[in-house]
């Protein structure tokens, strides 16, 4: 499992752009509005937010990135977003993220569940139970 742990400054081109978190059902958040607009599309939506609180220069993100991008086209039933924590520092800092990457699960905008670090077996686990558990009794 990795984990990153500095904050080194991202070299100058790697701020402009991130694609390798952006693909499939994953949307790049880059400003606190736009995750005010997601988290209430998803209220409105009923979906489950799965928030990947990643950065630029962190070698266990861009490896999980791919992965993360997968799971989004598999589950589109999941608001899946990225949160580049250089970007938004201050707001990584009033969710705790101590460590790249950290995901959160967000029920109506409250948190339900969280990852540290890229492991690919527990994520996938965590996603599979949300999705279990979200189905209505009726329809599983």
């Amino acid at each position: 499992m990795g984990i990153c742990f500095s904050s080194t400054q991202p070299e100058e081109d790697e701020t402009e752009s991130h694609p390798q978190f952006e693909g499939g059902n994953v949307t790049l958040v880059t400003t606190k509005d736009a995750w005010e607009r997601k988290l209430s599309e998803a209220k409105a939506q009923g979906k489950i937010v799965v928030a990947n609180f990643s950065a630029s220069w962190c070698g266990p993100c861009k490896s999980i990135a791919p992965y993360y991008i997968e799971l989004s086209d598999k589950h589109p039933s999941l608001m899946f977003l990225t949160i580049d924590v250089d970007e938004l520092t201050e707001f990584s800092t009033q969710w705790e993220v101590k460590a790249t990457p950290t995901f959160f699960f967000l029920k109506d905008g409250q948190q339900i569940d969280k990852l540290v670090g890229a492991n690919k077996p527990e994520l996938q686990k965590k996603i599979t139970s949300i999705v279990d558990s979200d189905v209505p009794s009726g329809q599983k």
